[in-house]
């Protein structure tokens, strides 16, 4: 009896997501360092600002919500904003500057020097992340990209985690744990303040 072909695209599925996530661990390093940093700004009581496009954008607020809220310690909420969530604010910026600005300008707006911009794109060459990443070091913003092969973004970022992976899907899941390695070091290193 043959096993049913879309088992086999289950497990396969399964299987490539594990070995990039094991993959992920040469990149170690890099994530406690973007963690680091973060928590560094968290404790003088700068903001980080989180931004990407579609399941990017769905990450940012992901990470968003963990620590504002909590993510598994019972702590004070931290100042931690999606730049993705206030659809005025996008749209407007989106039809008076164009889609290249519309996170740029919200770090113009809101970002003061000492706080982290986390631009999180798996491409690393969406115009408007790099637009944003551009602002907030002309801003004096600590940056941070999270990115799949890198692209402009992993030039214009002090910290950069990269996650080689080929395939979108790939890159996306392994994005999800780096997000939730971060919070848990951030938590850890925070425990106490």
């Amino acid at each position: 009896m043959s096993q049913d072909p879309r088992v086999a695209h289950v497990v396969r599925a399964l299987r490539e997501a594990a070995a990039a996530h094991e993959r992920m661990s040469a990149e170690a390093a890099a994530v406690v360092d973007a963690a680091q940093a973060m928590a560094a700004a968290l404790r003088q009581g700068r903001t980080v600002f989180a931004f990407g496009n579609g399941g990017s954008a769905a990450d940012a607020q992901h990470f968003a919500a963990e620590l504002v809220g909590r993510y598994e310690g019972e702590r004070r909420g931290w100042p931690v904003m999606a730049l993705t969530t206030d659809a005025c604010a996008v749209t407007a910026i989106g039809n008076d500057y164009g889609f290249d600005r519309v996170f740029a300008r919200q770090i113009e707006a809101l970002g003061r020097p000492g706080d982290v911009a986390l631009a999180i794109s798996t491409s690393g060459n969406s115009p408007n992340v790099l637009r944003a990443l551009e602002a907030a070091q002309a801003g004096g913003l600590v940056t941070i990209a999270l990115t799949g092969k890198g692209g402009a973004a992993a030039t214009l970022a002090a910290h950069h985690v990269r996650v080689a992976e080929q395939r979108t899907p790939r890159v996306q899941e392994v994005h999800a744990t780096v997000l939730h390695v971060m919070c848990e070091l951030m938590e850890m290193e925070l425990a106490n303040g």
